[in-house]
């Protein structure tokens, strides 16, 4: 029978670089397989690397605790900023507070704890894509998709899943699979249409018919 607790070093997580390569995730709720609530940690390489990505907890309501383990980064909050050196816990109660921070000195580790106040948690769909992007860098598109469309089946017509296998579809040389997902995504989330109209890994499914804007590339 399996113990009852498990242990493991941030550095024995392999890190994957998700978010256009400007953010290292440690997916350390996946490698646990926890399920009471989300912990993941992040490391920037570099000073002036992002180690927690700009974004908002509005879709999922979750509460948010940043721990930062080594390192020293600049948090923005909404209009504020926060110096924060290694030690530092900072708490966001609000999920519409827009977060980000920037690490400002190398090998800045991040530990980002969450869940929702009122609700029992659940694993946020953007794992699956997140997880996907190891493929990328070896070129294995198909498998990319398939780890993301395998997210999809369990979180259904979510926007983010949906544009992301479209991602997928197209650099894997499936254009019309490509189109239906990017299509779907845009009807559920149509303030995505100018990143659509921009993204590289979209540039031949823009050519097809029934593309949003006739056809064209979104300006």
């Amino acid at each position: 029978m399996a113990r009852g607790w498990q242990s493991v070093r941030l550095d024995e997580v392999d890190p994957i670089s998700v978010v256009d390569g400007t953010l290292l995730w440690r997916p350390l709720r996946r490698t646990l397989d926890i399920g009471a609530f989300g912990i993941n940690a992040y490391t920037a390489p570099n000073a002036g690397d992002d180690v927690v990505e700009e974004h908002t907890e509005e879709t999922y309501r979750h509460e948010e605790v940043y721990v930062v383990l080594t390192g020293r980064a600049t948090f923005t909050l909404g209009e504020e900023t926060l110096e924060a050196p290694a030690g530092t816990v900072v708490f966001i109660r609000d999920p519409s507070v827009k977060r980000h921070a920037r690490a400002e000195e190398p090998d800045t580790s991040v530990l980002a704890v969450g869940g929702p106040r009122d609700a029992a948690y659940e694993p946020s769909p953007w794992e699956h894509s997140f997880a996907a992007e190891r493929h990328r860098a070896s070129g294995d598109y198909e498998a990319m998709a398939t780890e993301i469309a395998e997210g999809l089946e369990q979180h259904p017509d979510d926007p983010g899943l949906l544009y992301n296998l479209g991602c997928a579809e197209a650099l894997a040389g499936r254009p019309d699979d490509a189109l239906e997902h990017v299509r779907r995504a845009l009807e559920l989330k149509p303030e995505w249409a100018d990143m659509a109209g921009k993204d590289e890994d979209l540039v031949a499914v823009r050519e097809l018919p029934g593309w949003p804007g006739g056809g064209q590339a979104l300006a």
